[in-house]
């Protein structure tokens, strides 16, 4: 069974905060901010389950470390042409699986719904995130998330980390 009782309480609730403000800066699309939660060599994976589930390597997305996030947050900030959209993310509560000194393995569910100018929102993507998550002198910070989704089919293009 998964829990959390490893935790503090104090470590429990920043964890909650991590993943409550990485929805919100990738909602607002403040890019910049969300790459902040992240060490200098972080990993980022957003990967198909059957990728996954059969120890593929290949995914989506790939970035692995913080520059080039920004170099992302730049891109879909300043370069890339695409509809303008929202999106919103629904996360679950993290379940930690385990907890070494310093960093904690745990997962949560994920729904991301999407909203185009003038169109209905629509289920955009689910997963669920499998994270690393370490203890820096700025606090609590993603060394390693894999965005995990559920279905094969996915829009011709994702623009935004999910």
């Amino acid at each position: 069974m998964i829990t959390c009782a490893t935790l503090s309480p104090a470590d429990h609730v920043a964890l909650t905060q991590l993943y409550a403000q990485a929805a919100h800066l990738a909602d607002a699309g403040r890019w910049v901010q969300w790459a902040e939660l992240f060490t200098e060599d972080c990993l980022y994976l957003l990967q198909p389950r059957e990728n996954f589930d059969r120890g593929f390597p290949l995914a989506t997305m790939r970035f692995e470390s913080r520059g080039m996030l920004l170099d992302r947050a730049y891109a879909v900030t300043q370069t890339i042409f695409h509809d303008p959209y929202y999106q919103r993310h629904v996360v679950g509560a993290p379940c930690v699986s385990a907890f070494e000194e310093g960093r904690i393995h745990c997962e949560a569910n994920y729904a991301v719904f999407r909203t185009k100018l003038n169109q209905e929102t629509t289920v955009f993507n689910t997963g669920r995130y499998l994270d690393e998550v370490v203890q820096t002198p700025q606090g609590w910070k993603f060394a390693v998330r894999k965005a995990v989704y559920d279905s094969e089919m996915i829009p011709n293009s994702i623009i935004y980390p999910i």
